[in-house]
């Protein structure tokens, strides 16, 4: 893509998303923290979700803040928008969750796994369907698309299953009634359809 052609960079507030992303994750981290502590053995009442497993919201907490920071300041401060401001947010946000390990194997090994897998998941396109999607075309369109490629003739379905159990062809009624008059011996001429 040529200079002239890319979109122009707009600032980040590194800050406010940090605190949205503290306050999400912080949510979700108390939701499991509640579903740990429904799980303990021993019954530690319901204030166990902060005193006996509130670790869980301080890390979840820490991790959704400091990507949303470390990616949005690297975006301000490289002035572009790219998988690479993600996976420096995987990196630190990694590191945290390592630190409940205690141990710099685990911080490093964190930091780089969630790095990797945050980087190429914007890498991407930022879903699981791919980078290179047509921004054109509408989902109807697309599935529509995709399901006459896979779309195969009924004869061939009906050769390789067989008539009957749901799949009726075309005189699918005149064929059966041949069989079983050739089978039985019974004349099946004056029977109504179904």
């Amino acid at each position: 893509m040529a200079p002239s052609e890319s979109r122009q960079f707009k600032r980040k507030d590194a800050i406010g998303l940090a605190t949205k992303g503290t306050l999400i994750f912080g949510g979700a981290g108390l939701f499991m923290s509640a579903i740990q502590n429904t799980l303990t053995k021993q019954n530690v009442g319901a204030w166990g979700v902060i005193t006996k497993t509130g670790g869980t919201v301080g890390i979840a907490a820490a991790m959704g803040g400091s990507y949303m920071f470390f990616r949005n300041a690297a975006a301000n401060l490289r002035e572009t928008d790219d998988y690479l401001n993600s996976a420096l947010g995987g990196l630190v946000a990694g590191s945290i969750m390592g630190t409940k390990f205690r141990t710099m194997p685990a911080v490093i090994g964190y930091g780089a796994g969630l790095a990797l897998i945050l980087g190429a998941f914007d890498y991407t396109g930022g879903s699981l369907t791919g980078l290179f999607k047509d921004m054109n075309m509408d989902e109807v369109t697309r599935k529509e698309m995709l399901r006459a490629g896979r779309r195969r003739p009924i004869d061939e379905t009906v050769e390789e299953l067989g008539e009957g159990r749901g799949i009726y062809p075309a005189g699918y009624e005149d064929r059966r009634r041949a069989r079983l008059t050739e089978k039985y011996g019974i004349d099946f001429t004056n029977v109504e359809k179904r």
